[in-house]
This record gives C-alpha cells, structure tokens and sequence, in this order.
C-alpha cells in the first residue's frame, strides 16, 4: 500500500506567507525565485501549487517544497500536457535542478475563478489563494496497465475508484496510458489533480486530470496531465 494525503481546499481570507502546501496566491520561495518561463512564449507560467514535502510521503524529502507552474491557459501553446513539452514545470527547492528556463521573479500569473460581478453581464476572473487540509489514506500499489486489462471488471472499476481524486502522493490513475516520466521503480507520484473537483478554473482538456512526479533523489520534478 502507498500512503496518500487527500487534498480539501479551504478558503482564506489572508495571504499565506508561511511555507506550507497550498494552492493559487504567490510562491513562497526558500531560496532565490526560480520562475519558469514558457519555452514558446516567453512569459512566466501560471503558479499553481507548492507542496511541501515530508518523509512519510517522500522518504529523505523532509523540508523541501515542490512548486508546479503550467503556461497561462489563456494563451493557445502547445505542451501543456507534455512533461517535456516547455510549457510546465515542477520546480524544487533546496538542491532541485530545473528542466526550464527560469527568472528571478517572485510575482506572475496563479490560480483564478470566474466569477459575476454586480452589475456586469459575464463573469470575470479573479485570483484566489487557498489552503489546504490533508488527510492521510492507503492506496493500493500500481497495477501496470496491461495487467489492468486483465481484471474482472467490478476489480477494475474498484481499483480505479480506490485511486481516485485530488491527492498528494499515492498511486497515480491514468485517464489514458500509464504515463510515468521515466522508469516507474524511479519515480513517485507527487500530485494528482482533477480538473472536474476543483475550485477554480485551470485548463487541463476535456474533464482532465494532471500529475506531477518527483524523482527518488527529490532533485528532479515532471507534470503532466491527461484527458478523456
């Protein structure tokens, strides 16, 4: 069994300074800001989310932060979806190695909901900032996919539903291909994200979800996502 901390998201009324997992608001750098730029744009992408990361989840991880940025889903790029596509990315601090072009910035693009404004037709964008609470689960271990063809179909349907939702670390549920950046004995799961159980608008296809993975060494992040 795999632990996993299932996400609840939590509105707050100040912004978050501490160094703690959330969603939306500003990056809360340890280190010098490391932004990632979009490789066909060149303007930084939208923050996401920072994790911090523990060793019950990530084994000698303890007091680092992983923060995922994905190109502003405003502007029409190609590679949002792609681990190595330019368009995303998982940035680590202390001791990670981006895969990306990165500025010292510690202000650009997050997270933001539609919302209607008195007396305005429409609705209009606005940025949010959200904490989180974690509460800690088993996932069952990864069953590759060609094993997965293999199962009766109410194993199946259990297994998947066993994986589901928005969760650090765990066991991944592919929409489509198992798809782990590399070797799956190199890489675990870091986030899981569905885009359907969200409070706030963020781009990932059709009814999609996205990963994020970390390597073992906790130097290297990959993201992703999927749709139907």
């Amino acid at each position: 069994m795999i632990t996993r901390n299932t996400i609840k998201f939590k509105v707050t009324e100040l912004p978050i300074s501490d160094v703690v997992t959330k969603f939306g608001g500003q990056p809360n750098w340890l280190e010098e800001a490391q932004w990632p730029i979009s490789s066909e744009i060149d303007s930084p992408m939208r923050f996401i989310c920072q994790i911090k990361l523990t060793n019950d989840l990530f084994p000698g991880c303890e007091g680092k932060v992983a923060y995922i940025f994905m190109t502003d889903d405003d502007e029409y790029v190609d590679g949002t979806w792609e681990p190595d596509g330019g368009e995303n990315a998982v940035i680590i601090q202390p001791g990670g190695k981006p895969q990306i072009k990165v500025r010292n910035i510690t202000t650009g693009p997050t997270l933001q909901d539609y919302v209607e404004v008195k007396g305005k037709t429409g609705l209009y964008p606005i940025d949010i900032e959200l904490a989180v609470d974690l509460s800690a689960s088993k996932d069952p271990e990864f069953i590759p996919e060609a094993e997965r063809f293999d199962l009766a179909d109410e194993d199946y349907e259990k297994y998947c539903n066993k994986l589901g939702g928005n969760k650090i670390g765990g066991t991944p549920s592919f929409l489509q291909g198992d798809e782990f950046p590399g070797n799956t004995d190199d890489w675990s799961l870091l986030m899981q994200l569905d885009s359907c159980e969200v409070p706030f608008s963020i781009n990932f296809g059709d009814s999609g979800v996205s990963y994020a993975f970390i390597n073992k060494e906790g130097t290297i992040g990959k993201f992703l996502w999927q749709c139907c």
